[in-house]
């Protein structure tokens, strides 16, 4: 839960210093186009911070990183944020300094967006897992709701 935690808090700080540093270019710049540094900061801070407090939530209510694919969820996503935020940032000041990008910079993007989405199909899988167990040893290995049942 800890990694979770950490991971939105990452998500948080970046998503705050993304907004400032589209302001401040854009500013300092005198740009009043539209550019995808408009977007990073709304980026980090859902795709980020807040679907890592959200995990948290489902990690404490199914106990996922006890599937054994939530790791490789957990990096692969983390892998395919920073990728297709990076590549938003790069190409957004781009845009702002007037210089054009290449091909290689939508490509890398795509790579990220198909690493989120395998990263989302694994997520999926662990919830599954967690919420449907297959034997009785998974599902005495979730964790009790307050009432003392087992979450169902």
């Amino acid at each position: 839960m800890k990694k979770l935690y950490y991971a939105a808090l990452v998500y948080m700080a970046l998503g705050l210093a993304g907004g400032l540093y589209y302001r401040d270019l854009t500013k300092a710049n005198d740009f009043t186009g539209q550019t995808q540094l408009g977007v990073v900061h709304t980026h980090l801070l859902v795709l980020g911070m807040f679907f890592f407090l959200i995990m948290i939530l489902f990690e404490r209510a199914f106990a996922l990183s006890k599937s054994r694919l939530f790791g490789w969820f957990f990096w692969i996503y983390n892998a395919g944020l920073v990728m297709t935020v990076t590549i938003m940032t790069v190409h957004g000041t781009l845009t702002v300094l007037g210089k054009t990008s290449g091909a290689a910079l939508a490509g890398i993007a795509g790579l990220g967006h198909i690493l989120l989405t395998v990263a989302l199909i694994l997520f999926f899988v662990c919830l599954r897992g967690r919420l449907f167990p297959k034997s009785a040893e998974d599902a005495a290995d979730r964790p009790a709701v307050a009432d003392g049942s087992a979450v169902a």
